[in-house]
């Protein structure tokens, strides 16, 4: 059809008039988003006020990033705007997670050490389906629980899959990956098929509300006790933690209706059982899983239980049978003369009180972030340690209410705090007939006694922390090392205890180096 030129713009016109190149409208032109109105006689291209109308309406469409077959279909009214506006929006939002996802992963390959093997994987994983991962999961779970007859078990487990949202933060993303890395992990399978198989043997059947409650009543209960006397700086194998595991079992047995091997007092079968149940179910792989699915679930994670549950187990493993260990203690504290002659324990505790401080003094403000032989402590958590033994033993001897664990003994001067800690101490322990006095199973020269060999043992961790000579006053600790075989020899030793299991030593070893191996440290 030839057009009247006079009523119709040639491409340059309309390229001027809408700033699109040439090359576009011919192009959309040809592939019919916009034909022109006409052509002139000699076959050129002409457009009208409808087509400059339809070129606005495909620029806009395609700035919102539709292609040609969406926008031929809006302006060929095949499909209304708000049809194809809606399908691209889904597309979009489908694009968009996509790219939050690599984002994420991103960011948490900059948190990570990762491997280009590594970062294939989380990719692949970041990206699997909600049906995906909800299969990854479910067999983990079926293939771990095996045949175990442990419905209300096993329907809890599968009700609490990871359910990622289409929009998930860095902290779920991440949570994800480890838990996709985790469910690969042996020891989870062995933690969740051992708590199975507890709950299958001891606890058989659903659970109702009040037992559920019950339940966590008593893990609230027994954490906060533990937590308490943790705060107090209550070691495990010490006496005083004996008392905090009456309290404990007398509130557990009461919870046992169901369990007909609990006894219904406090002895050696309860706390052999409540030992076996804390094996079970403070396990930190499996404590670990649960806090990760708390996270990509959008649930706050509960506190974790390995920390406390490590010191009710060497507790109990400490005091097997009520009283027995202050018992044996009693005898051990008033047997033998005072192994520090025969200057006494005052003279060895000033002594090495001396030789810390002086240690002290030879750390340099640069060497307060590095390790020491005491795991996750630096050089300044180390020095803080030193004050409040100080003032922990100064305050049992005066008789005064323990100093908790989470103060500030340093300060700003270490060196100050130190000293005028030991002079605390030593003010306490000088005090007329404190060495005679008896506190609990111990008379007054063991709670000395008990400094000297924290500041000599701590005293080798500095030295070893700042590279300074560690053969420290060895005549006190050629005393020390009967002693405190004595006193430890046959206590558990784990990492909740107040000392590792012995480490070997060269035979040609200073003392102390005897010592520090003998409470757990790796002497080279």
């Amino acid at each position: 059809m030839h057009v009247d030129d006079t009523a119709l713009w040639n491409i340059g016109e309309v390229a001027a008039k809408t700033g699109l190149s040439v090359k576009l409208i011919r192009h959309w032109s040809d592939t019919g988003v916009v034909p022109p109105a006409g052509r002139t006689a000699a076959g050129y291209r002409r457009y009208d006020p409808g087509s400059l109308a339809r070129l606005e309406l495909a620029r806009t469409l395609r700035d919102l990033g539709l292609g040609l077959p969406a926008i031929r279909d809006v302006l060929d009214r095949e499909h209304t705007l708000a049809e194809v506006a809606a399908a691209h929006a889904d597309a979009l939002e489908t694009q968009i997670r996509a790219l939050r996802t690599q984002q994420a992963v991103l960011r948490s390959v900059t948190r990570r050490t990762t491997t280009a093997e590594g970062l294939a994987l989380m990719t692949r994983t970041a990206r699997l389906s909600a049906a995906e991962r909800r299969a990854l999961i479910h067999t983990f779970l079926t293939e771990t629980l095996g045949d175990l007859d442990v419905p209300a078990y096993r329907r809890g487990l599968l009700a609490a899959a990871p359910e990622l949202s289409d929009d998930p933060t860095d902290e779920q993303v991440d949570a994800w990956i480890e838990l996709s890395e985790l469910v690969a992990d042996p020891a989870l399978r062995t933690g969740i098929r051992r708590m199975a198989q507890y709950a299958a043997e001891h606890a058989p059947g659903d659970h109702d509300e009040c037992a559920l409650q019950q339940a966590r009543r008593l893990t609230d209960d027994w954490t906060a006790r533990v937590n308490t006397a943790m705060q107090e700086g209550i070691a495990p194998d010490s006496p005083a933690a004996d008392p905090v595991v009456a309290a404990i079992v007398a509130a557990w047995i009461p919870t046992q209706a169901h369990n007909c091997d609990v006894p219904d007092t406090d002895g050696a079968p309860a706390r052999r059982l409540l030992r076996e149940q804390l094996d079970v179910v403070s396990d930190p792989v499996v404590e670990r899983y649960g806090q990760l699915l708390c996270t990509i679930n959008g649930q706050p994670a509960y506190p974790g239980l390995a920390a406390a549950g490590n010191w009710l187990q060497t507790a109990l493993r400490a005091h097997p049978v009520p009283g027995a260990r202050a018992e044996e203690l009693g005898s051990l504290y008033d047997a033998g003369a005072d192994a520090w002659q025969p200057t006494g324990v005052l003279d060895a505790c000033e002594r090495v009180l001396i030789v810390v401080e002086g240690l002290i003094r030879a750390v340099a403000p640069d060497q307060l972030g590095r390790p020491t032989p005491c795991a996750d402590w630096d050089v300044r958590t180390l020095l803080d340690h030193l004050v409040r033994e100080n003032l922990l033993w100064a305050g049992l001897a005066n008789g005064t209410p323990p100093i908790g664990t989470t103060a500030d003994h340093l300060g700003d001067d270490p060196v100050g705090a130190f000293h005028a800690a030991a002079q605390i101490a030593l003010t306490a322990f000088g005090r007329p007939g404190m060495l005679e006095q008896r506190y609990g199973p111990a008379p007054g020269r063991r709670i000395v006694e008990q400094l000297v060999i924290e500041m000599l043992v701590h005293g080798w961790d500095l030295a070893t922390a700042i590279g300074h000579p560690r053969d420290l006053v060895p005549d006190l600790a050629e005393s020390a090392l009967p002693v405190v075989r004595q006193i430890y020899g046959d206590q558990p030793r784990s990492t909740g205890g107040s000392f590792a299991p012995p480490r070997p030593v060269p035979h040609r070893a200073p003392a102390l180096d005897h010592l520090a191996g003998y409470l757990g440290r790796t002497v080279t």
